[in-house]
């Protein structure tokens, strides 16, 4: 028996509604990784993680879950979860599944960036705890209703700390804000840009020429939907890495299979396997530009290839 989709991604909608996102987290887990970094609160330019980051430990010991009861009897109880999740915060529990180990990584990569653009000169606060969840999941999903009111609420908040211009992170929450917020909040004129496109154009110059060969796994957001596909390739290019691209790069990448997994799991494995074989045939380690890539690309390539985050190499190439 499949997995209901209709009840999981009402559990995700009505946490949104109720816990202004779809896998609460503590404020103390979502800033964690801006400790002792000593970056100023709000600003007319911020850095915004929109908690993707944070989030993919929770989603990846979310979906190993689901991943377990696809095709099992107890699917059929997931209408009874639905209800008791809008009294007790059910997902919280999904979170203390999440490796520490693991949670640790992605913090280092949300310090990669914000060093990075240290690096750049560029000046940006941070709205510490009282950044909001971007919505992008509700989005991607289609759950309009939910995912307006939460837009709103977001843009409510930039305007209460003069935010004009917000850097992402992550493509899903870079496309988010940037194309899908403007169609669901009237007047949207926040600037936004993805943390690459900033390092690109401030011209920043490495500090080492690494030696690094690496094939790059494009993000489909970033390149089909908001047709970022150089930036990165500059940006490593200056540091001397040499590029041996997998056949389906570019535009016409191929998908992780990640954001499947939490409904489709047998079905997002075979696509993550796929795009893992077809990088490994380049016979070089991957860099990715999106967490839920990085996540869904390691597991499935099961070390057989080294799997990173951009930020890691950029960091190493540009003195962070």
């Amino acid at each position: 028996m499949p997995l209901p989709t209709k009840d999981i991604l009402g559990i995700l909608a009505d946490n949104l509604n109720q816990r202004k996102s779809v896998l609460p987290m503590s404020a103390a887990k979502t800033t964690r990784w801006a400790k002792g970094l000593d970056l100023p609160k709000g600003g007319k330019t911020i850095i915004y993680t929109g908690h993707m980051y944070q989030l993919i430990p929770v989603i990846d010991a979310m979906a190993g879950q689901m991943a377990k009861l696809e095709d099992s009897p107890i699917t059929k109880m997931f209408g009874l979860g639905r209800n008791v999740n809008k009294l007790v915060n059910m997902t919280f529990f999904m979170g203390l599944l999440a490796s520490k180990a693991e949670q640790a990584d992605y913090d280092r990569m949300l310090r990669n960036i914000a060093g990075l653009l240290k690096k750049a000169g560029v000046e940006f606060g941070y709205l510490y705890g009282e950044e909001l969840y971007s919505g992008a999941l509700v989005y991607d999903e289609g759950i309009d209703g939910s995912f307006a009111k939460h837009a709103q609420r977001v843009c409510d908040l930039f305007k209460k700390h003069g935010v004009t211009k917000v850097i992402t992170v992550d493509p899903h929450t870079t496309h988010t804000l940037r194309t899908a917020y403007p169609q669901f909040v009237e007047g949207f004129d926040v600037e936004v840009k993805s943390y690459l496109e900033v390092l690109a154009e401030s011209g920043m110059e490495p500090t080492s020429q690494l030696s690094d060969e690496l094939a790059l796994h494009d993000s489909c957001i970033y390149a089909r939907h908001e047709n970022m596909v150089e930036q990165p390739r500059e940006l490593l290019g200056k540091a001397g890495v040499k590029l041996n691209e997998p056949d389906l790069c570019g535009k016409n990448t191929h998908c992780c299979g990640g954001p499947l997994e939490s409904l489709f799991p047998t079905e997002s494995h075979r696509i993550a396997g796929n795009r893992a074989e077809q990088l490994k045939e380049t016979g070089s380690n991957v860099a990715s530009m999106c967490p839920i890539c990085l996540v869904s690309l390691r597991k499935a390539a099961k070390g057989s290839v080294q799997v990173n985050d951009i930020s890691d190499t950029l960091a190493k190439a540009y003195g962070v």
